[in-house]
């Protein structure tokens, strides 16, 4: 039987997501463990009346932004509780919309804190040995990777290949620039586009698949494919990298990261490597190609 297809703006309906195949609600933080349930720091997980699978938290408005997905790794994913990049997504919206009644609401506050939680570590920086004392999957890990994108930006227009929810895309468009944020999922951009005017500020999208834009040649001046790679096949992803030197007038940043073993909760199809780096900057002719590591691996290519 099929399933519904998540819907990021769909209000929790009596502070209750229900998807077809996960519930999720918010509990009081002294709410007593309901029989049956397996209690971690932040969630409980266990079953209805009926079989159906629930997750309950205590999370809140103040409280949620993307170190949520730190939390559902390191507490269900990674234990073994709960397995795939679908259900972690599922899982995911569910929490945030079960924050607020109001579904734009509940996703501006996750956006807002979120924004606010890069720029406080990008302004107190990262250590050099990149230490993750929060845990996996959460802001201060990929900080680092946004001030090292947004320092590689030319000047002019930016078209981000794999926006996922734009924090990335909404920085640069805050610092004037003509910015254009792409995903292969229609309702991650249909998000983004409700919560950029909340910030005041202006982000074009577009939902196609990285390796087809329908955009002419050149049409921006730098194209980034921020930590995308590696939710991709390797072919299909070798060749997001040749549409991105299509489309791309000026630079190409291309950041992955560096794992031994992908992390599948956050849908990783393999460990890109240094190699395969150099390898798609050597198969990029007429393009000048330097790799280096910070915080991951890095191609960027310039125009010859």
């Amino acid at each position: 039987m099929s399933v519904a297809p998540i819907d990021a703006l769909s209000p929790a309906v009596g502070g209750c997501y229900r998807d077809g195949v996960v519930t999720v609600r918010r509990r009081g933080t002294t709410a007593p463990r309901r029989l049956g349930a397996a209690r971690t720091p932040h969630f409980d997980l266990g079953r209805d009346a009926r079989g159906d699978l629930v997750v309950e938290h205590s999370l809140t408005l103040e409280r949620v932004d993307d170190d949520l997905a730190g939390l559902l790794s390191d507490e269900l994913f990674e234990p073994g509780w709960l397995r795939g990049a679908e259900m972690f997504e599922r899982v995911f919206t569910g929490v945030v919309l079960t924050c607020a009644e109001d579904p734009e609401v509940a996703w501006e506050a996750f956006y807002a804190n979120t924004l606010a939680a890069v720029g406080a570590h990008a302004r107190a920086g990262v250590p050099a040995d990149g230490a993750r004392p929060d845990g996996h999957g959460c802001v201060r890990d990929y900080a680092p990777v946004y001030a090292q994108a947004e320092s590689l930006v030319r000047p002019g227009s930016v078209l981000e290949l794999g926006s996922c929810f734009g924090f990335l895309a909404l920085r640069l468009a805050a610092s004037g620039r003509p910015v254009t944020a792409s995903d292969v999922s229609a309702g991650t951009m249909r998000l983004l586009s409700a919560m950029a005017p909340r910030f005041g500020v202006e982000v074009d999208t577009l939902t196609c698949d990285a390796a087809h834009v329908p955009a002419p040649d050149g049409w921006a001046d730098t194209v980034l494919a921020v930590h995308l790679l590696e939710h991709l096949e390797p072919d299909h992803a070798g060749r997001v990298v040749a549409e991105a030197c299509r489309l791309a007038a000026r630079r190409v940043v291309v950041a992955v990261p560096l794992e031994d073993t992908p992390s599948e909760q956050f849908g990783h199809l393999w460990a890109v490597h240094l190699d395969a780096l150099r390898a798609w900057g050597a198969a990029a002719t007429g393009w000048r190609a330097e790799v280096h590591e910070h915080h991951g691996g890095w191609l960027v290519l310039d125009r010859a």
